[in-house]
């Protein structure tokens, strides 16, 4: 007869996952993204967070949500870089993954099926409605995708949309209320077809 450690047993029923947290701007992604994380740590699950090295708006390091809610987490310049820090984690939380590079697909499926909970939030389309960045791929193979919306800030409807408030092209423009605002598809098209 073969007596196995609690580890292994724990190990071998360990079930990964990959749940997308997407929406617009100001609508609560990285809120529930740390609620979750914060949940796994209270249930004493081994968890690792990361975000793309670029975003510093609140913190270089923590993810911090609009509300100032923060986790600690480890910035960084590549999906790849992320499978160097998961060896013996049960929980790895992503933020702005739409900042991400394409390989961040590959990485989250690996990391699923090598037993790891994944949960990832980002924009799910740039300020042009366009899908955003690894966010679309990340969507299709996701266990489970949660859709949040913000409020739109011209009629009060749930807003999905990212309206760019400043002139500028670039579709990678960090910002917050002064670059961006969260309209509905109605105001959203009023906006863009107003010059």
């Amino acid at each position: 007869m073969v007596v196995y450690s609690e580890d292994h047993n724990k190990e071998t029923n360990r079930r990964g996952r990959i749940e997308v947290i997407c929406g617009s701007m100001f609508s609560g992604k990285t809120e529930e993204l740390i609620r979750r994380l914060k949940r796994a740590k209270f249930a004493r699950q081994r968890v690792e967070i990361f975000k793309p090295a670029i975003d510093v708006r609140y913190s270089e390091e923590n993810v911090v949500s609009h509300d100032s809610n923060a986790i600690a987490s480890t910035p960084t310049d590549t999906s790849a870089s992320i499978l160097l820090f998961t060896s013996e984690i049960d929980v790895v939380g992503i933020d702005e993954a739409q900042f991400f590079d394409e390989g961040l697909v590959d990485v989250c499926n690996q990391l699923a099926n090598d037993g790891v909970r994944v949960i990832i939030a980002g924009l799910d389309m740039d300020f042009k409605g366009r899908p955003f960045g690894p966010m679309p791929k990340l969507c299709a193979i996701a266990d489970e995708v949660s859709k949040v919306h913000a409020i739109c800030v011209h009629c009060g409807s749930l807003a999905n949309f990212s309206h760019r408030i400043v002139q500028n092209d670039k579709q990678f423009l960090l910002g917050e209320t002064e670059e961006y605002e969260p309209l509905c598809r109605v105001c959203y098209q009023k906006a863009i077809s107003t010059p």
